[in-house]
C-alpha cells in the first residue's frame, strides 16, 4: 500500500455564526496580589468582531488501495502539510513508527525552516495513519491497540461560576449519569475555598470533584487550597499556576498528598512532559491526541511505569471518537473530559459533529463513553453533506 495524496479540506457552513469578541484581560478583584484572567472586563466595552461562517478543517490521506484516513485537523497548517507530502507521498502508510521517529526527531531541523513548529505538530497525520491501518484490517483502532474496558467515565467541566451555577451544572449532568465535575475557577484561592465546601456539602461524599483554577493561584494559595481539597476528597488539582515555574510545582507536589497535574500547555512535548514527571514537577501527565495517537500511547506507557495516570484533555479529534477509543485502551487513565458543558446533554458530541456530516459521534450513556466498533476510528459520514460543505482543498 502507498500514500497517493495528502489533502487539507476546509468546510464551511452556509449560515453565519454569531458575532464574536476580541479577547480581553481583566484584573481579578479582592486579591493581595495582581492577577489577570481572560474574559470580558466589566469596566470596558467589548470590541465585537463581525459575524462569519463557521469553518472546520479535515486532513485526508489517500492510498492506492482506495483506503482514506480522515480526521479533524487542529495541528497542521499548509506549510506543515507540504513538509509531510515531501516525505510521505509514495510511502507505506502502515509504517507509523517510522514516520513518528522521522518527524519527532526531525522537528528541531524543521523548526529552523518554520519558526511556528512545535513538538507534536504532525499529530493529525499520525491519526490518519491509524485510521488507514484499522480500515485496511477491517478492525476498529481499539482492537489494533487492545481494549482494557468497554467504556469509561466522563466528568463535566464548565466555566467560572458562583455556587448556584456549579450546582445547577452538576444537577443537569447527573440527569445523563455523570458523577464527576471539574471546576474552572479564576477568582483566586480565598474565593474558591467556601465554594468547594458548599458544593461538597450539597453533593455528598460520593460525588467526584476536580479543580482547575487555570493559573489563577500562587504557590501559597495552591498549597492552602490543595489541603482543603484533600479534606474534601477531591481527585486532582490541575494547573494552579503557570507551567514554567518548575521549582514551585516541585514544592507543591512535595507538600500535597492529592495529585497535581501541571503540564497541560506542555502536553504536546513528550520530552518535557516526561521530564517534569521525573523531576517531581507533576504527579499526573496530560495529553491530547491532536498531537498524535502514537505519542499519547508512548506517554501512557511511560506514566504506567511510574505508577501514575495520563489524563486526556478536552473532546478530542473526530468529535470524541479518538479519545473514546484511547480511553478504553489505556489502563492508567481515569476520565473523559466532557467540556461542552452540562447543557449539551448526553448527545453533545453528536450535535457538534452533525453539522459537518458526522452522523455517529459518541453518545454518553450512564455517564460513560464507549468507542465505535466500525473500522478505523469508527466515524460514519453523510458523505454528500460533507462534500457539499468543502470550500477549499489544498
Amino acid at each position: 500500500m502507498k500514500i497517493t495524496a495528502i489533502k487539507m479540506l476546509t468546510l464551511e457552513l452556509p449560515e453565519e455564526g454569531s458575532p464574536g469578541h476580541l479577547p480581553q484581560l481583566s484584573e481579578v478583584p479582592n486579591l493581595r496580589r495582581i492577577q489577570y484572567r481572560g474574559g470580558r472586563d466589566p469596566h470596558r466595552r467589548p470590541i465585537k468582531t463581525p459575524p462569519s461562517k463557521p469553518q472546520e478543517r479535515f486532513l485526508e490521506v489517500e492510498t492506492d488501495e482506495g483506503i482514506t484516513g480522515r480526521v479533524t485537523s487542529s495541528t497542521l497548517d499548509m506549510s506543515h502539510v507540504g513538509i509531510i507530502r515531501s516525505m510521505a507521498l509514495g510511502e507505506n502508510p502502515l509504517h507509523r513508527e517510522r514516520f513518528y521517529q522521522m518527524f519527532q526527531k526531525g522537528t528541531r531541523w524543521v523548526a529552523v525552516l518554520n519558526s511556528t513548529r512545535q513538538p507534536g505538530w504532525f499529530g493529525d497525520f499520525d491519526n490518519c495513519l491509524w485510521d488507514i491501518a484499522g480500515k485496511a484490517a477491517g478492525l476498529p483502532v481499539h482492537t489494533l491497540i487492545g481494549k482494557v474496558r468497554d467504556s469509561f467515565p466522563c466528568y463535566v467541566t464548565g466555566g467560572d461560576m458562583d455556587v448556584e451555577g456549579y450546582l445547577d451544572s452538576i444537577e443537569k449532568s447527573k440527569q445523563f449519569g455523570i458523577n464527576a465535575y471539574k471546576f474552572h475557577t479564576y477568582k483566586g484561592g480565598k474565593a474558591d475555598i467556601p465554594i468547594f465546601h458548599k458544593v461538597r456539602e450539597t453533593v455528598g461524599p460520593d460525588y467526584e470533584l476536580l479543580n482547575d483554577p487555570v493559573c489563577s493561584y500562587d504557590l501559597r494559595e495552591a498549597i492552602e487550597v490543595g489541603h482543603v481539597m484533600e479534606e474534601l476528597g477531591f481527585i486532582w488539582l490541575e494547573e494552579p499556576f503557570h507551567e514554567y515555574k518548575l521549582h514551585h510545582y516541585q514544592e507543591l507536589c512535595r507538600e500535597l498528598d492529592i495529585p497535581v497535574m501541571a503540564n497541560e500547555t506542555l502536553m504536546n512535548d513528550i520530552g518535557i512532559s516526561t521530564q517534569w514527571l521525573l523531576q517531581g514537577g507533576t504527579d499526573l501527565l496530560r495529553a491530547n491526541a491532536r498531537h498524535g495517537t502514537t505519542q499519547v500511547l508512548k506517554m501512557a506507557h511511560f506514566a504506567e511505569l511510574y505508577d501514575t495516570n495520563i489524563e486526556m484533555n478536552a473532546m478530542g479529534g473526530l468529535y470524541g471518537h479518538i479519545h473514546a477509543t484511547l480511553g478504553c485502551c489505556i489502563d492508567n487513565t481515569g476520565f473523559y473530559e466532557y467540556n461542552g458543558g452540562a447543557e449539551g446533554g448526553a448527545s453533545g458530541l453528536r450535535k457538534a459533529g452533525e453539522p459537518w456530516g458526522m452522523v455517529n459521534a459518541p453518545l454518553i450513556a450512564n455517564g460513560r463513553l464507549a468507542p465505535s466498533d466500525l473500522p478505523g476510528w469508527g466515524a460514519e459520514w453523510d458523505e454528500k453533506r460533507f462534500q457539499s460543505l468543502i470550500v477549499s482543498e489544498d
